[in-house]
């Protein structure tokens, strides 16, 4: 089984995450600063090559209430993006929080501010990669839920 590729968008880094084979860790990877189409599209066409990637996981920057924002629809624009130039299925799903997580894992681990802004978008990644493969790695976009009620709904 192929691995999946986890992407935490942003407009200056992408953090980046992959499972293993089986689709049931997540493992950071890396966090790539973006320059322009030619390198990126170059870089991500080698990532999924290297690490056997068959499917890309954006997490979706929603607001609380599960409403998609300006954030969402640069994800999205990314994730049309990213599609075209690995030829591989994009799916979206929820990042919310993720990056704070990522922030307060550190914040635990003692580490510095310094070191933690290079990490923060790759752990955030990890986060979301690892959300997605214990949700059962979806193929289709879930319908999003104000924060409260899905936490009702799994209860």
């Amino acid at each position: 089984m192929a691995r999946v590729l986890g992407l935490d968008f942003g407009t200056r880094r992408v953090g980046a995450a992959v499972s293993d084979p089986r689709r049931s860790i997540a493992t950071p990877l890396e966090v790539y600063e973006r320059r322009d189409a030619t390198q990126d599209s170059r870089h991500y066409r080698t990532l999924v090559a290297e690490n056997e990637v068959d499917r890309i996981v954006i997490g979706l920057p929603l607001h609380t209430g599960g409403r998609e924002g300006t954030a969402a629809s640069l994800a999205r624009t990314f994730g049309d993006w990213i599609a075209g130039a690995t030829g591989l299925p994009v799916v979206y799903f929820d990042e919310r929080y993720t990056t704070v997580d990522a922030e307060d894992a550190m914040i635990a681990a003692g580490l510095k501010r310094s070191k933690r802004k290079g990490l923060r978008d790759m752990l955030a990644a990890r986060i979301l990669l690892q959300n997605y493969l214990d949700a059962g790695c979806p193929e289709t976009e879930a319908r999003a839920l104000p924060l409260s009620d899905a936490a009702e709904e799994t209860a």
